[in-house]
């Protein structure tokens, strides 16, 4: 069973139908929406600050969700996927964004809706990425504007297989 941990008075809440790999580790003020999977060794550390999960989100394996003491807190939209060791510090991620794997997102930053992320991106402290487009880097910059059809089938797909995945450990 995953370690779920109440900090400060703070204790985790779940949606429906939501997936908690046996090492995840989900500590604080942490809400987790519906239909929502946390994967091998992901941690979700709420315990200086909050972390709001919407619905269709799936936090993969070794990601780590963190904020700064009363000065930056982690959103995270709707169908959002957030690919294998990605560390996201108290930013703000809008819906139907894909995350690519290594991805390190740093305070303040807000990623904007039907968005990419690059694999191994590091996408600086207040940088604001523009809806519908693909940013890769380090420093992270806009590679190219996508239509939201163009990114609307890949990132419904690793949710909707997440969530598929999520299923053959019920």
């Amino acid at each position: 069973m995953a370690l779920i941990k109440e900090v400060r008075g703070f204790t985790p809440v779940f949606g429906e139908n939501v997936f908690l790999a046996e090492n995840a580790t989900i500590i604080g003020d942490v809400v987790i929406g519906d239909d929502c999977s946390i994967w091998y060794n992901a941690v979700l550390r709420g315990d200086v600050n909050s972390i709001r999960i919407g619905n269709r989100v799936n936090i993969q394996d070794g990601s780590v969700l963190h904020t700064l003491y009363q000065k930056s807190v982690v959103e995270i939209g709707n169908n959002v996927s957030v690919g294998h060791n990605v560390t996201i510090h108290g930013a703000k991620i809008e819906d139907n964004v894909l995350i690519g794997i290594g991805a390190t997102i740093l305070d303040h930053a807000v990623i904007g809706s039907n968005s990419i992320i690059a694999a191994n991106s590091l996408v600086l402290t207040g940088t604001i990425v523009e809806p519908n487009s693909i940013y890769a880097g380090i420093p992270a910059k806009k590679v190219k504007d996508i239509e939201p059809e163009q990114t609307a089938e890949m990132i419904n797909k690793i949710a909707n297989n997440y969530l598929m995945y999520a299923g053959w450990y019920k």
